[in-house]
């Protein structure tokens, strides 16, 4: 959905520091919070002034241009100026071009943010809204089973991708599974939210439009004309004591499969950010990243931007890259659908805010899941498929993936 122009909000935006905000996870509702943080600073948003929605091939495309044009038309009074101050949108957009879901951007009526020691509060049209903190609702646990595709069907798909590849039509595929589960009516979001955040503290931890998780992989940083990325794919699994986590490391680290899906997915960054910078600068080795249940190969990646793309734009060349999709992209999506006979929905789309100056935070939608209206829930795991894969390793993957969500939720 573009915003005809005519009916563009004029939002009047005012920005003002505060006395120092301890947490932003006590001021989130508790039915449909909106977060984006790291290291327990970042943006939450409370209510909704606006909210776009966005199908088909276009819907990033749109959604920036929208976007943009709502950013002209706004009046704002920032004291802060730091990333996530002034005006403000969150955003989840789907996988696939055919999701049944929507992709959204949503303007809080309020934003509260806390970084570098800086606390603000943002208010839309004059919100009176309250900025404060309220006690969790009871605890509860729900157990994730199998959805559309259990172990025996993954297996299966890993196998059909395998002599697919072998037969020179691709080179890498990511293939996904799915869990499902129910909400008890009631449930508090932010009891999932603290658990991912303090057990994961290093990643993004986000929720926007029922779409929560950790992320460890941010697709686009956009701030002040530069761009930033991280690349992750392969991993392998901790260990269970400090000799064997280090040989984990080295054996992943030295992994033919896993270097290849990795430099994979670094490549379609660099293709799809090359003619949008200058200068790509990317480590030619990539390094082990070390997260509490997992090891990922990672690569950063910088530039400086060179024709004036918001964060949006760049979010919409990106996806998706081949750490969520395969290589050639065309190829791994359409055998994606082929294989996996679930809608993704959001599941490694982007996920982030974009600002009024169009900079920006996005992750991918990893180590995540999504709450339907009615309580639903549907997590979903992937693995990175190429020539050297086994099924049972990449089923052992998906379930290391799994577990910052299966275990937030139970």
């Amino acid at each position: 959905m573009i915003v005809p122009e005519a009916e563009t909000p004029a939002f009047d935006v005012v920005t003002e520091r505060v006395e120092n905000v301890t947490s932003l996870l006590p001021l989130l509702a508790a039915s449909r919070p909106l977060l984006f943080m790291r290291r327990g600073e970042g943006i939450a948003g409370l209510g909704e002034a606006a909210r776009l929605e966005f199908r088909g091939p276009n819907r990033i495309r749109d959604a920036a241009a929208t976007w943009q044009r709502i950013a002209a038309a706004a009046t704002v009074r920032d004291e802060v100026g730091l990333s996530g101050s002034g005006l403000v949108a969150f955003g989840a957009f789907a996988f696939a071009d055919d999701s049944a879901g929507a992709s959204v951007l949503i303007v809080p009526r309020v934003v509260v943010g806390r970084r570098d020691g800086v606390s603000w509060v943002t208010r839309i049209d004059g919100a009176d809204d309250p900025v404060a903190a309220t006690e969790l609702g009871p605890e509860y646990r729900v157990v994730l089973h199998p959805g559309a595709l259990d172990a025996d069907g993954y297996r299966a798909a890993v196998d059909a991708a395998l002599a697919r590849i072998r037969s020179g039509a691709l080179e890498k595929v990511v293939l996904a599974r799915d869990l499902t589960g129910h909400l008890p009516e009631g449930g508090d979001l932010r009891r999932v939210l603290v658990d991912l955040a303090l057990g994961y503290p290093d990643t993004w931890t986000f929720c926007v439009d029922g779409l929560l998780g950790s992320s460890p992989e941010t697709l686009v940083r956009v701030k002040d004309g530069s761009v930033t990325a991280r690349v992750l794919a392969g991993s392998a699994g901790r260990g269970a004591d400090a000799a064997a986590d280090a040989d984990a490391a080295l054996g992943l680290a030295t992994s033919t499969k896993d270097v290849d899906e990795h430099r994979f997915a670094v490549e379609s960054v660099v293709d799809a950010l090359r003619p949008h910078v200058r200068g790509v600068v990317a480590s030619e080795i990539p390094y082990a990243l070390k997260l509490p249940n997992l090891w990922h190969l990672a690569t950063d990646i910088e530039a400086p931007l060179a024709d004036g793309s918001s964060a949006l734009d760049l979010v919409g060349a990106l996806h998706p890259t081949a750490a969520v999709a395969g290589t050639p992209r065309d190829a791994a999506l359409s055998l994606i659908a082929e294989l996996e006979p679930f809608d993704r929905g959001r599941y490694g789309g982007p996920v982030g805010y974009v600002d009024g100056t169009g900079d920006g935070k996005w992750a991918i939608a990893l180590r995540s899941a999504e709450v339907a209206a009615d309580g639903t829930i549907t997590a979903c795991a992937g693995a990175g498929i190429v020539a050297d894969s086994d099924p049972e390793r990449e089923l052992a993957e998906t379930r290391m993936k799994f577990r910052p969500i299966a275990e937030a939720f139970a």
